[in-house]
């Protein structure tokens, strides 16, 4: 599959569950391979079939695809070196937006067309903060809501980057090996800056005096999580890893084979095994600094998943004690895996159930603790903490061992990392074209 660009027409949260209303949209769960791609899956966002109008938009946001645009929104110099920030709306030239079809869903383009680009930006959007929602049990406002109703969702082909900023969420691709990769046909990638969303909105957002080395892990370390929970939602997420692994996820969270066992890429980053001790002496990119962060996140997912299974039945108790024993220890797979392998084969719906209420029950612990941890200084333990009271508000404490474990795994609260080594390039999420304002240049 080629893409070309022209400016005529080519033509539990399922909402739209049978008897429910909703909105269908096809969506990659992850980045395909443009000359040999597998067919997106259908998916329903909340906003019942008929209310999203051309674009796609809704009252939150709405998609655009601008035509020679010259640059990324966020902060250029002028010629005269004087600095200006290019911020939305773009009122130029763009494609014709995607219309609804007459039953009012977005899930009849070819994946190969404009209108599908742009449906797939907007749906990826607004199926994670749909989820978001859910586990906030709120609507989650804009950061950027004292100047714009609604977020810009934009498609720049030529732009080897994906962010968000004031009032903007841009995508583009990058030509690698002589494919091109667009980042506006990857899940991860469009979750993961929703999840900067969330973030900016419910904690703030960094400044120039900002001293909180952790609260750049912090908010690198979320926007994974959100994206993480978020694809498990994808049916063909969760059946390729359940199928590859047999549900022995915590094999393979300690080891790098879990890397090769994942199709998923926030699932594979989400499986490391960094610890705080690394950064003592300094860090210079906040996706690295927020990895121990991410990988207790990640852990304790697998303990839950774990601890529902035996709830279930669907292991003894002496399997569930022995993966606890064996953590860590090189054995584990030869030892255990033939176990998952029987068990799950018995019954990969009750592990697929399992993984559901340890994804959702972790996504609702999350949203619960991030409003805690906003009031607190910002730091990993904290956050722990706020996860704790979290915990103990919604099951009495039932996973206060689980949580504070894995925390100390990653030696979260025992090591602080030291300062920031260098500024900041164009990957980073602190501040920059990502997270500056018009008040910034006041």
């Amino acid at each position: 599959m080629t893409l070309e660009f022209t400016d005529t027409p080519s033509g539990m949260l399922e909402f739209g569950a049978e008897g429910r209303l909703g909105t269908r949209f096809r969506l990659y769960p992850q980045t395909p391979d443009l000359d040999d791609p597998e067919e997106p899956e259908t998916v329903y966002v909340s906003s019942p079939a008929g209310t999203i109008s051309e674009g796609p938009a809704d009252d939150r946001m709405y998609t655009v695809f601008p035509i020679d645009k010259p640059t990324h929104y966020g902060l250029h110099d002028e010629s005269n070196g004087e600095p200006v920030l290019f911020l939305p709306p773009w009122n130029n030239d763009i494609f014709i937006p995607a219309q609804p079809g007459a039953d009012g869903h977005f899930d009849h383009f070819e994946p190969d067309t404009p209108e599908f680009f742009m449906a797939h930006m907007f749906g990826a959007t607004r199926f994670t903060l749909d989820i978001w929602e859910g586990y906030f049990g709120r609507q989650i406002d804009w950061h950027f809501r004292d100047d714009y109703d609604r977020l810009e969702i934009s498609i720049i082909p030529k732009v080897d980057n994906a962010f968000l900023g004031w009032g903007f969420l841009e995508a583009g691709g990058m030509e690698s090996e002589g494919k091109y990769s667009p980042f506006f046909l990857n899940f991860d990638i469009i979750a993961h800056e929703v999840g900067h969303a969330i973030v900016y909105s419910e904690i703030g957002m960094p400044s120039a005096h900002d001293e909180e080395p952790e609260y750049f892990g912090f908010q690198e370390s979320m926007a994974d999580v959100v994206a993480l929970l978020a694809s498990l939602h994808f049916e063909s997420v969760m059946t390729s890893l359940l199928n590859n692994t047999s549900g022995n996820l915590y094999t393979y969270n300690k080891l790098s084979r879990f890397a090769e066992m994942s199709d998923n890429n926030q699932i594979r980053l989400a499986a490391n095994d960094r610890v705080m001790s690394e950064f003592v002496d300094g860090w210079d990119d906040e996706h690295k600094l927020a990895q121990p962060l991410t990988g207790a996140m990640f852990d304790i997912l697998v303990d839950l998943f774990h601890e529902h299974l035996l709830e279930l039945g669907l292991i003894p108790p002496e399997m569930e004690e022995m993966s606890d024993r064996l953590e860590g220890d090189p054995a584990y797979s030869s030892i255990l895996q033939d176990d998952f392998d029987k068990f799950y084969a018995l019954n990969p719906e009750g592990f697929k159930r399992a993984m559901e209420t340890a994804r959702d029950q972790l996504g609702t612990l999350v949203a619960d603790a991030i409003p805690m941890f906003g009031r607190r200084q910002i730091s990993f333990a904290e956050f722990g903490k706020a996860l704790e009271e979290a915990d103990q508000e919604l099951t009495g404490g039932q996973n206060y061992k689980i949580i504070h474990r894995n925390f100390l795994i990653r030696e979260i609260g025992r090591f602080d990392p030291g300062p920031r080594l260098k500024k900041p390039d164009k990957h980073s999420h602190s501040l920059t074209d990502r997270t500056i304002s018009p008040r910034d240049l006041e």
